[in-house]
């Protein structure tokens, strides 16, 4: 209970090591400065400093004093909001529920095959490999749009992908084109310093992308 109590006055965020939705979490956490403890666990093997506060043990869990979050999205909503600056959601309303509506799309259509690659057998996994790779290059219009998705500014819509992207040469997936849209998104969201830091050691080991 003492590392509760002292928990209280200490933003704390759990987090597996390799679960993509929260990497997302981290990348705006290290985006927005904050300091703040990560602590990285098995999410099949909970501590008991989460299970008291979060019963399911799910990751990510941000605490922060009375405040326990369990839900990337909420939790990456929070700390755009806490931390106002800088802003990684557009100021209008209709911006705003625009991206949300574009990372819902993208946790519907995409992460599920991510699960589904991850935790299918061979011949299974191969066919979700390919559906997710024509998923995405089916967006290369979008990605080709502007600086980052579906917006000139850095914002929550890119690190919701980001982590995704990162994954995808590890699960053997090549979203390559011959202008290479993609992969130069790709390249330049992996190359800002709050993502490196974002990376847990074993995400560092997925790829070799950021060189």
């Amino acid at each position: 209970m003492a590392n509760i109590i002292t928990r209280k006055s200490v933003m704390t965020l759990f987090s597996s090591p390799t679960c993509a939705m929260s990497h997302c979490a981290r990348f705006v956490l290290q985006e927005k400065a904050v300091t703040a403890d990560i602590e990285y666990y098995d999410p099949t093997d909970p501590p008991e400093d989460l299970l008291e506060l979060n019963p399911n043990g799910t990751s990510p869990t941000l605490i922060e004093r009375d405040l326990v979050l369990y839900d990337s999205r909420i939790i990456m909503e929070y700390l755009d909001e806490r931390f106002p600056h800088p802003p990684l959601h557009q100021m209008d309303p209709v911006s705003r529920a625009n991206a949300r509506m574009l990372i819902k799309r993208v946790d519907q259509d995409w992460y599920p095959l991510l699960d589904d690659i991850l935790s299918s057998s061979d011949k299974k996994a191969s066919r979700f490999r390919r559906i997710l790779r024509e998923s995405i290059l089916s967006t290369t219009p979008i990605f080709a749009a502007r600086p980052y998705f579906m917006s000139d500014e850095f914002s929550l819509m890119d690190c919701a992908i980001a982590p995704l992207l990162w994954r995808l040469p590890s699960l053997g997936i090549d979203v390559s084109t011959p202008n290479d849209v993609i992969t130069n998104y790709a390249q330049r969201i992996f190359k800002r310093p709050a993502f490196k830091r974002s990376l847990s050691d074993a995400e560092k080991e997925m790829t070799e992308l950021l060189k």
